[in-house]
């Protein structure tokens, strides 16, 4: 990427691997979406704030739920407040621009200066919802029929898209897009982010809680394997605790900040 005005490689406490390194660089440089899939504790969502950070650009969250639809996106037309102000003799009434509030994608076109979007979890939506946002990722612009505006990018945002792959993306929406898989980071991986949240943490106990970890997480059986949030957590409890590395040989202290399924808690208690 060298040449490249724009550079991520990683953040103070986000530390990113070469691959997922590779695939940010070459989205900013084709100025593609990028979307990243992998199981959750991956640092997907992270990564565009980690993104944000280090260039210093703005930060925009469209959080997806199974409910929104793709026009929430480019803009609202608050016919509601409208009617009311027109029933109270409000001012400015027959001025429709006032009553058109621009969502997430419209923000961001809308922004003097570059932006990170982000649109987080596009999988909850249904299945055409991809689809409906192809003109507009690929244009960078939508047309507003009450006001016969076309709201054009004035920078091209940075965009993140995040799946857990919950169900299968159309096509046509995957051409457009640079993908990447977050693979779980190795122990080694790992120890470096932990110490970035914790520079001054012993090596020993440091160690210790990585075997513990990923025996955790090497259990057949569990509903739910704890991730790197999860393993930040239990560090610093560990840390706070002051519990000497060698019990985590024979114990899980703190279980309950590792495992979040009543199952999963009760299947470690049998195996240790």
């Amino acid at each position: 990427m060298a040449g490249q005005q724009q550079t991520f490689t990683g953040s103070g406490t986000y530390i990113v691997s070469e691959p997922l390194m590779e695939a940010v660089n070459i989205a900013i440089a084709l100025e593609k979406p990028l979307l990243l899939k992998g199981e959750p504790g991956t640092g997907k969502t992270m990564l565009a704030q980690a993104l944000a950070e280090t260039l210093g650009k703005r930060l925009i969250v469209w959080n997806i739920k199974s409910t929104t639809k793709a026009q929430e996106a480019l803009y609202h037309y608050d016919t509601v407040q409208r009617l009311y102000d027109s029933q109270f003799g409000a001012e400015g009434v027959d001025e429709i621009a006032r009553y058109i509030h621009l969502g997430k994608l419209g923000e961001a076109f809308q922004s003097e200066e570059q932006v990170v979007l982000l649109i987080d979890e596009i999988d909850k939506a249904d299945l055409e919802f991809p689809n409906d946002l192809l003109w507009e990722l690929d244009r960078m612009e939508f047309f507003i029929p009450e006001t016969r505006e076309t709201v054009q990018a004035k920078h091209r945002p940075i965009v993140l898209i995040t799946s857990n792959g919950e169900k299968d993306l159309p096509d046509a929406f995957l051409r457009r897009c640079i993908f990447h898989y977050i693979e779980f980071p190795d122990q080694k991986l790992m120890g470096q982010i932990v110490r970035s949240h914790f520079p001054q943490i012993e090596e020993h106990l440091l160690a210790a809680a990585l075997a513990a970890f990923y025996q955790v997480r090497g259990r057949s059986g569990l509903q739910k394997k704890p991730g790197t949030s999860e393993l930040i957590d239990w560090v610093r409890a560990l840390s706070l605790s002051g519990i000497p590395a060698e019990r985590l040989d024979e114990a899980l202290p703190f279980a309950g900040v590792l495992l979040k399924k009543k199952e999963d808690l009760a299947l470690m208690q049998e195996k240790r």
